[in-house]
Formats: C-alpha cells, structure tokens, sequence
C-alpha cells in the first residue's frame, strides 16, 4: 500500500499535537531536514532571498504597513467595519480580537510582527549559509547586502510599532535558542546600524541595472538615516541623508503626481528609492490598497468598483495650501466610468465629508481588487524632509535646514519656508511639511508618537464617523500579540498593556 506525503504530514502534525497536550512527554528536536540539503547552489540561493522577501509582501498585502499607521494618525480613516474602527478608536486589545474575529490579521499590527520575525529568520539563514555557497561573487555579495538591509528594515519595523522587542542575530536551529527576550531600544538600534552598516558595504550604488525590488546602497543610507531619526540621532540622520542627495543618483520627479503613476513606476524609480513592488501578473505580489481608496462605483481615474473604506478627514484636506499640487492627489469627486459627476456628498454613504485618496490609482487592477501599482517605501522627498528635521534639532533653522526643505515645497508649487523661523516653528513646520508629502504611505503615526504630539494631536482628528477620538498614552505603541506572549516564555508584554 503506498501512502502520500501528505498522509505523512498529516501524521506527524497530529502526533506533535498530541505530545504538546502530554505534560509527562517531551520531544528532543534534532534538526531541520530542509537546512542540510539546500544553500548548496547559486538557484538556492537566489530563492533563499526571495523567501526573505515574501514577509514584506504579506505585510504589503493588507496593507498592514499602511493600516497600522495611518488608520491610528490624523490623517485618514476607515469605514466602520472588520476591526478596521479598533485602530482609529484604539479599542484593540492584546489579542487583536476584532481582526481575528474578522479574519483580517494581515491588516492588523500582529501582522507586522509576525512577518518582521519570519524575515529576520530567513534573512539570518542567508547570511549564514550564502557565503558558503560557489556562486559568481558579485551576485552573492549583493544576496547578502540584501539580507542585512532586510534584517534592519525588519527589526526597525518592529521597534516603531512594539517598542522593545527581541533582536534575532542566528537563525532557530534548536529549542535552546527559539525563545528571546526583548532588548533595549538602544541595542535593537545599535543592531538596525550595524546591518546597515554591513549592507552599505555590499550593496551596490543605484542604477537601472538594479533588480526591481531590491535596495540600493543609498536606499540603505535612506533607511539609516530614517531610522537615526527616529533613534533622535540628529547627526546621523542628517550626514546620512546628505549622502543620499549628494549621491546624485536619485531626484525628485518634476510632477508629484508622476511619483504614483502606475503607468510611469520605472521612470518613477529616480525618486521611489526602495517600494514594493507589486506585480501586474497572476499569481504575483499585490496589495489591496487600491480597493480601500476607490468609490464603490467604476471610474477611468481609480479602476474597478472599490471597498471605498479609506477617506482622508476633511480637516486635512483644509490644511492644504490651495496652491499646492499635492492636494491633486486628494479628491472631492470623481466621474464615474459612466460619465456621471459624483459630488463629495455621495462619495459615500457613511459620512457627506469623505475624501478621496488619489495615490494608489489603478485602472487596470490584477484580479478582485488587488492592485499592481507600487507601494513606496523610501522617497526622496523623505531624505529631504529627514535632513531638514534632522538638521534643524542639532543646529537650529540654518541655511542647510532650509536648503534641505527647499526641492519638496518648490515641487509643490510653493515657496520657501517664511524665513526667521524660531527651531521649535521650523520644526513643526518640518512635521506638517511631511504630513503633506507622505500622507497614506504609512508614516505619519509614527511622526507623531516619536515626538510624543499624538496625545494631543489626535483628539482634534474628529468627523461625523469617528466624532471622539482620546488615545491614551499606552497607544504609543502596540500591543505585543498575545499569542507571542503565550508562546514565548522570554518574552514580557509592553509595560503599558499588562
């Protein structure tokens, strides 16, 4: 009688679950059957690297990247569905009941920690069998850069969204090393500059040669001087962000709007420094973003009938100068595929205020919703904002602090910064600078709990759909899952969540 591989899993699934109930029983793991076999070509290592990018897309998917941040921010907002109004209304709880209930943990904060650590196991698995592997040594080098630059895009992830988490430096080969303890902020940072450090060295300067989807090494200074910034390491932020703008090889599209168009994301490349890359094929790598932003009704501009589940708050789109192009990307109305004009009042049936995200437009989507247009991930319009911010703290608002904010409101359409600005004003001015250059990409949450503002800046982020919004100081961070908890004896709940 023969029997299926899959009867044999079967087996051993049910007989580990047995002996998990069985107190009196313990299991003596040997090792992996998978690690002995593979790392052996240059294929195995090519496909060890897009493993280690297969989180980022899960992260991606959702998007829970985007969810996170900005359906807790001032920004925008969602309907009132699928656990999606816990984030805005911060009633989620340590076991993101609503999102599980909903099955919806790939939008969730859960799912940024569960896809940063399998990318932190995969990437540590590259560096520690690659460099064995007899391989052409330009490529193998860059399968390594790769790897530390998503070790550290990885672990800072987590720092922004958790707090103090475990730093994972080797990859599980045994129970003695599966379970870690959280590390201070300052070594998980110390860890993110080492990486980047290491993936600077490797990885090789942008061109259009560079496979798409993989970072640079200034998309590697990028990220350094991101996450310095968010360490409140002015210098490093600021010498780092120079580096990137005085590499040359990077510069702002003359047309804000061409940044997002799906039509133009190679030539997009010059300022997009590292996105993800979704793809116009099935099956591929793509986000539903696209669904959340477009109105429920057809249209030439935003595709296929949307969710329509994601609006920006009126009191955002007001805070826009009039003149600045970067409100293009918002909208008021829209013509639907039938020609019709859909005023504001019936964008949506939730509120007579809803504005339109024009960002993640795409006429011509993959399959049920999902979108092939790219998500950024590090523009230059941030390395400037960064060396302004960055600049500014450390030596208040000088000629550089300026110089730096100067290209993005120039690309705007508007002028210079007034001058004579006190630091504490240039500063503010900084954060709002970026609030209107990176909305619904993610960030802007975390702008406001690095600078610990979100207290007081939330309350007055209120419509007719979320009229009362009072987040607690707890809210900085997110909850550590409660099922990492249960299942990692080393591992503690934020302080704030206990």
């Amino acid at each position: 009688m023969k029997i299926s591989i899959a009867a044999v899993l079967l087996f051993f699934v049910l007989l580990a679950s047995g002996l998990a109930g069985c107190s009196k029983l313990k299991e003596t793991p040997y090792s992996s059957i998978f690690t002995s076999v593979f790392y052996k070509t240059p294929n195995d290592a090519e496909a060890a690297l897009a493993a280690a990018y297969d989180p980022l897309a899960a992260m991606y998917r959702g998007p829970a990247t985007i969810m996170a941040s900005d359906f807790s921010a001032d920004q925008c907002y969602p309907r009132i569905v699928v656990g999606r109004n816990t984030l805005t209304s911060f009633s989620y709880d340590v076991n993101y009941t609503q999102q599980k209930t909903n099955n919806r943990i790939y939008e969730s904060p859960q799912q940024l920690w569960i896809s940063s650590y399998a990318g932190i196991e995969r990437a540590n698995l590259i560096l520690e069998n690659v460099p064995n592997i007899n391989m052409d040594t330009v490529r193998r080098r860059q399968i390594v850069g790769n790897a530390y630059f998503l070790r550290s895009f990885y672990h800072w992830m987590l720092s922004k969204n958790f707090g103090e988490v475990p730093v994972k430096t080797h990859s599980t080969s045994d129970v003695s090393n599966a379970f870690t303890a959280k590390s201070p902020m300052a070594d998980v940072y110390k860890q993110v500059y080492a990486d980047l450090d290491q993936a600077i060295s490797d990885l090789p300067s942008y061109s259009s040669a560079i496979r798409k989807g993989e970072p640079s090494k200034e998309a590697a200074m990028a990220l350094y001087a991101k996450a310095a910034l968010y360490n409140e390491d002015w210098a490093t932020a600021a010498a780092k962000a120079n580096q990137v703008i005085q590499s040359g090889v990077y510069h702002l599209m003359p047309n804000v709007l061409d940044v997002y168009d799906v039509k133009k994301e190679d030539a997009a490349r010059v300022e997009n420094i590292w996105a993800f890359e979704s793809e116009s094929v099935s099956p591929g790598r793509y986000h539903y973003l696209s669904n959340l932003t477009s109105p429920s009704v057809a249209s030439s501009t935003y595709g296929q009938a949307g969710s329509n589940s994601m609006f920006v708050y009126q009191s955002f789109f007001n805070s826009f100068n009039a003149a600045d192009k970067r409100r293009l990307l918002l909208d008021t109305f829209f013509v639907s595929s039938t020609g019709a004009v859909v005023h504001q009042k019936s964008i949506t049936p939730i509120t007579p205020q809803g504005v339109l995200i024009k960002k993640y437009c795409d006429p011509s989507p993959v399959v049920n919703g999902y979108s092939a247009c790219n998500i950024p991930i590090l523009r230059l319009a941030d390395v400037y904002l960064i060396g302004a911010e960055a600049e500014a703290r450390l030596n208040g608002p000088t000629p550089a602090a300026y110089d730096f904010v100067l290209p993005v409101r120039q690309r705007a359409g508007l002028a210079s910064l007034p001058a004579g600005l006190s630091k504490d004003d240039f500063i503010n001015a900084i954060l709002q600078e970026r609030s209107w250059e990176l909305f619904a990409e993610g960030d802007r949450w975390y702008d406001l709990t690095r600078t610990n503002t979100f207290l007081t800046v939330i309350p007055k982020a209120v419509n007719n759909v979320y009229p009362t919004r009072t987040p607690l100081p707890r809210n900085r961070y997110f909850p550590i899952p409660l099922d990492e908890v249960h299942a990692n004896p080393e591992l503690t709940q934020n302080p704030d969540w206990q």
